[in-house]
Parts: structure tokens; sequence; C-alpha cells
């Protein structure tokens, strides 16, 4: 008996030591994942404090780009937001938009429970012209076809040309072609798809890591509300701003600009041989002379016709082609200074032709022997510009 009393006493010993051992190891596991869901919690509660933050840096971006639509520009008030909720979690946002000399800064925000996360963005000014050449779909180089660049200063960042395309051969580039800086492709893209004659690239090809935005032009409703002049078919001088149907310049005809002018063109722009807008020249006593077009319609200039801009300056003369212009050509001879933006249009230099400034299309094609020289000084832009709009250039976590 005793024996037997004994070996019970042992087992229940026994079952006594396995039970403690396995609480120990339940409360083990417990403490686990008890700490794990902390960490979890604390963890997606941080994520959702950063996203927060992300989102009201993302908004006041957007906001101020709207703001940017209205000309002329006023820092008078400055977007801001407060306690604006983060849909899909639980987390706010706000922040504020502040100017520091010629810098915009979003003091930005986010909050989850008792997590907050903030972020500084500083903004600049970004150009649809800080490239040289930029097309929605597709650009081709003719033989001996340049790209390179004026006005530009050691230690700036290389000229580009692009395309927000990521098509096979979106970018040709034809024997004895060549691009003296960078060439850009679309988000995704591989560059040795996209540009067929890659050797004949100077600098770096790579895709972009966003989408380049191409922003319709809107005329300035003062310009729109303007009655139209009719036609303009024989040479004269202009001085004030207006509103147009068409330019149907005759051969030789010439139109000459001797003043900071804007005009509209509801339908097409038509230079016969030798024909010419003239900008500057000895009628501009003040030597301010300055032309933007907004058209409508197409551009075609004939044999030795085109933009004559005898200031030399691209910023002193800007074409913008609206959502219906679809052609605008350039024909031999023409030398061409300023920036060129018709996001909808196909635009062809042909032979011979030299060009100083920036052109932006949907499709671009630099014939046999022309030369595109880009204008560094066309990155310097301000807020009041057209074309223009806020982005982020660099930020700082705390």
């Amino acid at each position: 008996m005793n024996n037997r009393n004994k070996k019970h006493g042992s087992i229940m010993v026994v079952i006594l030591i396995i039970v403690i051992v396995m609480s120990i190891v339940g409360i083990g596991i417990l403490c686990l994942g008890f700490h794990g869901r902390m960490m979890a919690i604390r963890s997606s509660t941080a994520i959702a404090a950063r996203c927060a933050a992300d989102a009201a840096l993302a908004d006041a971006v957007f906001h101020m780009n709207q703001k940017i639509k209205v000309k002329p520009w006023d820092n008078s008030t400055l977007p801001s937001a407060s306690n604006v909720s983060l849909p899909g979690c639980n987390a706010s946002f706000d922040y504020t938009v502040s100017q520091a000399g010629g810098d915009y800064i979003v003091q930005a925000t986010g909050r989850s429970a008792k997590v907050v996360h903030a972020v500084d963005g500083f903004l600049r000014i970004q150009s649809v012209f800080d490239y040289a050449l930029f097309a929605r779909d597709a650009i081709e180089l003719k033989n001996s076809a340049t790209i390179d660049w004026i006005n530009n200063q050691p230690g700036d960042s290389p000229l580009q040309v692009g395309t927000n395309s990521t098509n096979n051969g979106a970018i040709i580039l034809k024997n004895g072609s060549n691009v003296k800086g960078d060439v850009v492709v679309g988000v995704g893209g591989d560059p040795l798809d996209v540009i067929n004659g890659i050797e004949n690239i100077e600098g770096r090809t790579y895709a972009m890591f966003y989408r380049a935005v191409l922003t319709p032009i809107v005329v300035p409703a003062w310009l729109v509300s303007m009655p139209s002049g009719g036609d303009i078919k024989n040479t004269t001088t202009i001085s004030t701003s207006g509103k147009y149907d068409n330019i149907d310049l005759g051969n030789s005809e010439t139109i000459t600009i001797t003043e900071p002018v804007s005009l509209y063109i509801t339908e097409s722009i038509d230079l016969g041989n030798s024909a010419g807008i003239i900008i500057g020249g000895s009628g501009d006593t003040d030597n301010d002379a300055a032309l933007t077009i907004y058209l409508a319609g197409d551009l075609e200039g004939k044999n030795g016709a085109g933009i004559n801009n005898l200031t030399a300056d691209a910023k002193r003369f800007t074409l913008y082609g609206l959502d219906s212009c679809a052609n605008i050509r350039l024909k031999n001879g023409n030398v061409f200074y300023g920036t060129l933006f018709a996001p909808n249009a196909s635009v062809d230099m042909d032979n011979s032709v030299a060009a100083y400034g920036s052109v932006i299309g949907q499709n671009i094609g630099l014939k046999n022997g022309g030369i595109f020289y880009y204008d560094a000084a066309l990155r310097d832009r301000t807020v009041n510009d057209e074309a223009v709009r806020f982005v982020v250039h660099r930020w700082a976590e705390h």
C-alpha cells in the first residue's frame, strides 16, 4: 500500500509540475500575443499618422496649384486646413502654407490616436518648359538633327528630352542625330524599348517617376470677351492685344509687334512664302516687344516664313495651342526663338530649321539637318507665368 501511495504521490507531483509549466508557457504566449497586438496597434497607428501627413502635403500642393491658375498671383491668403478626417481610418490632418523669401513651405501634420507625424514640404515652381522637347506621344529626329542648349551654367541639371509614352519606338533618333543631354520615357517604360537610336544620346536614359502633367491652357477671360477684329491679311503693326479670326498672310506680308501683346486667334494662322510675324525691331523704341498667341486652329509657315523674334529672347514669344490645335508646321529656313505648348498637336520643323527655346506637343518631328537649342533660362519661371505648377522638391519628416 505504501509503495502504491508513493507512486500516486509521485504522479501527482509530475502532473502538478506539468500543469505549472503549461501555465507558464500559456501565460508567456498570451503575453507575446498581447505585446504583438500592442506593437501592431502602435505600428498601424504610426502608419495612419504618416499617411495622414502625406495626404496633408498632397492636399496643400493641390490647392496651391488651383490657386496658381488665377492670375495675377495673390499670396495674401495661402491654403490651410485643420482637423480633416482621412477616409478609411481613424486619422486626421492639418497643414499651413507659408512663404519664406521666394520659397513656399508646407507644414503638414498627421494624427492617429496619440501618434503625431509631421512633414515639412518645400515647394518650387515647375514649368512644362523645363524640357527642350517633350511629347505626349512620339518624337522623331531625322538624319543629322541635333538637340543642344544655350544659357546653361556649370552645375545645371542636364537638358532633357522626353515623352509620357511607354510604347516601343516612341522616340526615334535617326542616323547622325544627336541629343546632348538626357532622354526620359514614360513611367514604367524601358528606355531600350521606347528609344530607337539610343546610341545617339550623350546623357542618361531612364523612366520618369511620375507622369508629366500637360494641363490645357485657358485663354484669359478678358481676351475671350473682346470683339473679333476679323482676319489679318496684309502687312500691319500691332501694339495692343486683340482677338482675331485668322492670320492669313500672303507672300512676303508681315505683322510687326512693338509692345507686349496677347493675341487670341479663334481659327488658324497661315503664313505665305517669306511672310512672317516680327517681334521687336526698329519700331520697338522701348525694347519691350513680346508676343503671346492663343491659337485654336492650326499654324503653317511656308518656305522662308515664320515667327521672327528679333529680341532673340525665347521668353518674348510663346504660342499656346489650345485643345483644338492639331497641327503646327514650320518649313525650310526658319529661325525660331520662343516657346511652344500645344499638347494635342503634331509639331513639325522641316529641313534646316534652327530653333531656340522649348517645344511641347503631342508628336514632335525635327527634320533633316534641323538643330534645336534648349534655352536653359526658361527654367527661371515665376508664379505669374502660364503652364507652371508647384511641385515638392524636398521635404523633412519629424
